[in-house]
């Protein structure tokens, strides 16, 4: 569809690009300009009235009209009037006046009142960056069902949403719409955005067809792969074998296995070589020590900042952190990534030259613990492959409980009981340092406590440059490790039971799935208390009584609405004016059907 340069020229001045958006800004308010026989006290509404009188005074005109229409006596007010308003009005005169009526002990005013000509139609105000006549001008001129639908909208969709714009007998409650126009609205925003993303997306041949039968590998195994790992492989195994290089992000909560769909992937590659990059030392450690022990056959090299520069060209399998971006690595097939997110801007720039400097493309695969909302995993799938692991291997049993100041004498029993049992501790503060605004203690503050009652107490927080080695060292010799939301991935803590977070209602309900998810990882019995000053918190009772991420993922989406994820980007709420993403999983669902359907026919 075309537009002249002048409506264009205003669709930039709008910030948009396509009938579609100009479509979804809706009036901010009517005129009613029909004539009446009843009057609507509280409302703007028109009259055909007869001047009576005419009364100035220093900031004011006062005006007498006889409404023919409601044959009653109406006092019209004008404060600080324009010059140009004081010839408007003669004594005598009948005309069309509009303005907000008021009614007091059967008394009548209009303020403002202004002289109308274009009677009988409802017209719609829009307040934009357009004069507002300008923009009612482009939306009669561009807003046709025709072009709507010739942008891909389906007809009930089209009718609903021009109903705003072109009202027939009575103009919309904006401040209480029906459910039909808000879905139609609701839809039409997911449409615009999902296709835009599902634009983004470019196809590039693979550097090379793989597809190896994992299924011999999986029955070597000690134990058996879960359902979900084994649908996310076998989606990861369509991609490798169909040609075109892979874009797939696999979310799973904490425990849930991801490393087995990693080492899968890269088994499915062989003979040709893949490359695994982690955020920390510790977890590409982590990473490398499993790789070795469930793919026995294959060579395997660890890439760090201490690692000597050799020759990788040997390797089938090459696991590293961010030090792998500054070495000259071998032509690969499969690029993975582990965490993707807690990667700075300058390094996720640079994967993406690595990734994207041939016409061929290796395959790409980002994994991630932190679990979405599924109408998000849907909408993100509009432009990048997603497979959700949604269940763990086995079950966790974690007790979660609120506590407050009353309960901390109970709590010292509880940790003094699991560190005889050989167990460990972890106690999350908000802070490293002391804060005059929070109320709670800091790592520095707390420290000498903990330190002064028990033994083998260690501490690291996010600017700690030592960090990895004190995690090492703790899970080592440890019985109490003090930090701030440092923890919160990476490093496996076998025998963590118990995890303690200071000020639990400061953090995304995300987050503390994250430290809940650090205990218990080996089937141990775990605990995860959140101590808190206020009273009551309803978003902290529902978190202890939910363990899986993706129901916590809604919960927080839920919850971050009235203030209390999603993609990093859009923290506290949404981009989106009408759609919730907690509420319209339903209507996501129907869009991405129609997107579907719309490129399968332009195919």
């Amino acid at each position: 569809m075309s537009f002249t340069k002048e409506q264009e020229e205003k669709f930039k001045k709008l910030g948009i690009a396509s009938c579609l958006e100009l479509a979804i800004i809706i009036p901010s308010s009517y005129e009613d300009l029909r004539l009446h026989d009843e009057l609507r006290p509280q409302e703007s509404q028109l009259i055909d009235a007869t001047v009576e009188s005419i009364h100035r005074s220093q900031n004011s005109i006062q005006i007498t009209f006889y409404a023919h229409n409601f044959d009653a006596l109406i006092k019209g007010v004008i404060f600080h009037p324009k010059p140009y308003m004081l010839h408007q009005f003669r004594v005598g005169m009948r005309d069309y006046f509009y303005g907000s009526i008021e009614c007091n002990s059967g008394f009548c005013t209009m303020s403002m009142p202004k002289k109308v000509i274009n009677i009988g139609a409802i017209t719609p105000k829009y307040k934009t960056t357009l004069r507002s006549d300008v923009m009612s001008r482009l939306v009669q001129e561009v807003l046709t069902k025709e072009n709507l639908l010739s942008d891909g909208v389906r007809k009930d969709i089209a009718d609903k949403v021009l109903e705003f714009h072109f009202p027939k007998d009575n103009s919309p409650n904006l401040r209480e719409l029906s459910k039909e126009s808000l879905d139609a609205l609701k839809y039409l925003e997911l449409f615009i955005y999902m296709r835009q993303l599902s634009g983004k997306r470019r196809y590039f041949k693979s550097i090379s067809y793989a597809g190896g039968n994992y299924k011999e590998w999986a029955e070597k195994l000690p134990f058996e792969l879960t359902k979900a790992q084994q649908e996310a492989i076998e989606d990861i195994k369509k991609d490798f074998s169909s040609g075109v290089s892979a874009k797939r992000v696999v979310v799973g909560d904490v425990g849930s296995g991801k490393t087995m769909v990693i080492l899968a992937s890269c088994f499915m590659m062989l003979p040709h070589r893949s490359v695994l990059m982690a955020p920390t030392t510790i977890l590409a450690n982590q990473l490398f020590e499993e790789a070795k022990k469930f793919l026995p056959d294959i060579k395997i090299a660890i890439i760090t900042n201490k690692t000597k520069k050799m020759d990788l060209s040997s390797f089938d399998f090459i696991i590293g952190t961010h030090a792998l971006l500054y070495r000259e690595l071998p032509p690969s097939s499969l690029i993975m990534i582990d965490e993707q997110h807690r990667f700075g801007v300058v390094q996720r720039n640079t994967l993406e030259k690595f990734i994207d400097s041939t016409t061929q493309r290796a395959h790409f695969l980002q994994f991630s613990a932190t679990p979405i909302p599924r109408t998000q995993a849907m909408i993100d799938s509009a432009h990048i492959d997603v497979s959700l692991i949604t269940s763990t291997p086995f079950k966790k049993d974690i007790t979660s409980k609120i506590i407050h100041k009353s309960d901390f004498a109970e709590l010292l029993e509880h940790i003094k009981s699991e560190i005889s049992f050989g167990n460990q501790v972890l106690l999350v503060y908000p802070l490293v340092e002391q804060s005059e605004v929070l109320e709670y203690q800091s790592i520095q503050e707390a420290r000498g406590y903990w330190e002064k009652r028990f033994q083998n107490v260690y501490v690291t927080h996010g600017k700690d440059k030592e960090k990895e080695e004190v995690l090492l060292a703790f899970r080592e010799k440890g019985d109490i490790l003090i930090a701030t939301t440092v923890v919160e991935v990476g490093i496996s803590l076998p025998k963590l039971s118990t995890v303690v977070i200071v000020g639990a209602e400061r953090l995304g309900l995300s987050t503390l799935h994250q430290l809940r998810g650090r205990v218990s990882r080996t089937g141990l019995k775990g605990y995860c208390f959140l101590y808190t000053n206020k009273n009551s918190s309803q978003r902290l009772e529902k978190f202890t009584q939910t363990i899986s991420g993706f129901d916590i993922a809604n919960l927080d989406l839920k919850y971050r609405k009235s203030g209390d994820l999603l993609r990093g980007t859009t923290q506290s709420g949404s981009e989106f004016k009408w759609v919730d993403l907690a509420e319209d999983e339903e209507i996501v669902k129907s869009v991405k059907d129609d997107l579907v359907k719309l490129t399968n026919l332009s195919h």
